[in-house]
């Protein structure tokens, strides 16, 4: 686990191909130094989504450190949007779709923010409560929102895997939602695929990410998915509140 006085957090990620892929579409960002994080799950077949999921991480991992909280903002929605620019012109001339669900979290002070597009997941954990931060880009979470699916029938949808928005889909221009909000000493932040989160129950996931020693929940995390038989890929990065 990585450990940083200037963030006053420390963070750790696990990612796998699961039980029944080849290829992992999955990347991360594990960035504690400066305060950022995220999860991509690529789409697009033919190893596409691992372009496009790696094309995310690296556009993250060039922002520099020890930027204020506006400017990291504004980069990272910059240099999201202009990979969503690029996948949409490869997808264009490959005649498919080469696209990302994307969830960000960045740490300032007493402060963070999440932004994502599609249904790559933010949790919190403060205490014993769970609490999920991002709300899924989905056909079944529409579905859900209109009355006509029950939430606990969600995941197991036939359309679950239908996602409404990513980085390389859509219309030319981006919309990544966002919130904000306090953080407290001690609070867990779990970055997540649906890999993840369509596999483990939120209970487990509240325990799992509850243990003693938060470097052990990513592992933790995954190996409940693989048990579970996860046909996806499967990424947690966790992050610890230390000090505020």
């Amino acid at each position: 686990m990585t450990e940083t006085l200037a963030a006053r957090c420390r963070s750790a990620a696990k990612s796998d191909p699961g039980t029944r892929r080849k290829h992992n579409e999955d990347s991360y960002v594990d960035r504690p130094e400066a305060g950022l994080w995220a999860v991509a799950d690529g789409a697009g077949g033919h190893q596409a989504g691992e372009v496009a999921s790696g094309m995310i991480r690296d556009a993250l991992n060039a922002i520099p450190d020890g930027l204020p909280a506006g400017r990291m903002l504004g980069e990272v929605r910059q240099r999201i949007a202009l990979v969503h620019e690029t996948l949409l012109e490869a997808g264009a001339a490959r005649d498919g779709m080469i696209a990302s669900t994307i969830v960000v979290l960045i740490l300032r002070g007493d402060h963070f923010a999440c932004l994502w597009a599609g249904d790559s997941r933010c949790y919190r954990l403060r205490g014993q409560v769970l609490e999920q931060v991002s709300r899924d880009h989905s056909l079944v979470q529409e579905l859900v929102d209109a009355g006509l699916v029950r939430p606990e029938d969600a995941e197991s949808h036939p359309r679950a895997n239908v996602i409404t928005r990513a980085v390389g889909a859509g219309e030319d221009g981006l919309e990544m939602d966002k919130l904000s909000d306090r953080v407290q000493r001690g609070d867990r932040f779990l970055l997540c695929s649906d890999g993840l989160s369509k596999t483990v129950p939120d209970v487990e996931i509240a325990a799992l990410l509850a243990v003693p020693d938060a470097a052990l929940a990513p592992d933790l995390l995954v190996a409940a998915a693989l048990a579970r038989q996860a046909s996806d890929n499967v990424t947690a990065v966790v992050v610890e509140a230390l000090e505020i």
